[in-house]
C-alpha cells in the first residue's frame, strides 16, 4: 500500500492547503479518503478526478466532505473534454441521510452505503470500521492488503476499543486535535498524549498526527505523543508518502 498525505488540518485548512484527504494506493486502484476543503486542488498533484477508483468517507463534518461537490463536478466538466465510462462510487454510512445523499450526482458518482458491521471490499483494500467517538456518527477504518495494515482514526476522543482495532498496524494515521494540556473529549478528538498511549498500547509500527490544530508549536505534539511512545512519530505534510 501506498498512503499520499493530501490534507491533514482540523476544521479548515491553512492556507495553500486542504483539511482531511489521503491517498490510499495499491496495485493500481486509487481510493480517496474523505474529501475536505481544498482537497481537490490539491489531489490533482498525484491523480486526476477521473482516474479515481472510488473514495471512502468517515462521516458528514464538512472538513471531511466540502469538497465531494467539486469532485463531481470537476468529473461533470471532464466528460465534456474526455471519453467518461464509470461512475465513481463513494462510499459513505447512511445513519446521516443529508450527507450520505450528497454522495450521488447524476451519472458521475453514486453512493454506497457500508455496513460498520461487516468488511467491506474496495478493490485490493479489505475494510473493517470502528465507530468513533464524535458529536456525528464517523467511523474509522482499518484497511488491509498484502499482509500489511492501516488504520486511520478519523475523528474521536479517546476510547478503549481503538487498541484492539489498532492492534500491531503498520502505520497508525491519527488525528491529534489537542495539546497534551488540553481536554478534546467533548469536542470529540484527542489530545498528544492520548494518542501516544494509544500507539504504545495497540504497538503500532509508526504514528502518523493527522488533523492538526492551527495553533501553537506543532513539533510539541510529536514530543508529547513520544512521552507514551517509543516508534517513530511523525506530523502529516501535504506530498509526504508512505509505502507499507
Amino acid at each position: 500500500m501506498k498512503l499520499t498525505i493530501i490534507g491533514l488540518w482540523g476544521a479548515y485548512p491553512k492556507v495553500n492547503e486542504a483539511s482531511s484527504g489521503y491517498l490510499l494506493e495499491h496495485n493500481g486502484f486509487k481510493l480517496l479518503i474523505d474529501c475536505g476543503s481544498g482537497v481537490l486542488s490539491k489531489m490533482q498533484n498525484y491523480v486526476q478526478p477521473e482516474k479515481l477508483d472510488a473514495v471512502l468517507i468517515s462521516h458528514y463534518h464538512t472538513d471531511h466532505i466540502a469538497d465531494i461537490g467539486v469532485l463531481q463536478h470537476a468529473l461533470l466538466v471532464k466528460s465534456y473534454l474526455i471519453d467518461l465510462r464509470k461512475t465513481l462510487p463513494i462510499y459513505g454510512h447512511t445513519f446521516d441521510e443529508e450527507g450520505f445523499s450528497k454522495l450521488t450526482f447524476s451519472n458521475y458518482t453514486k453512493g454506497i452505503a457500508y455496513d460498520p458491521d461487516k468488511v467491506l471490499q474496495i478493490g485490493p483494500f479489505t475494510i473493517h470500521f470502528l465507530k468513533t467517538k464524535h458529536p456525528v456518527p464517523c467511523y474509522a477504518f482499518r484497511i488491509e492488503a498484502n499482509d500489511a495494515v492501516f488504520v486511520f482514526t478519523a475523528d474521536s476522543a479517546y476510547q478503549p476499543s481503538f487498541v484492539e482495532f489498532c492492534r500491531n498496524a503498520d502505520l497508525l494515521l491519527s488525528e491529534c486535535n489537542f495539546y497534551g494540556n488540553m481536554n478534546g473529549e467533548n469536542a470529540g478528538h484527542m489530545n498528544s498524549f492520548e494518542v501516544g498511549k494509544l500507539a504504545h498500547e495497540a504497538n503500532v509500527k509508526q504514528l502518523i498526527l493527522t488533523h492538526l490544530p492551527q495553533f501553537g508549536d506543532l513539533q510539541q505534539l510529536v514530543t508529547e505523543a513520544g512521552e507514551h511512545y517509543d516508534g517513530p512519530i511523525h506530523l502529516a505534510k501535504m506530498g509526504d508518502v508512505w509505502n507499507l
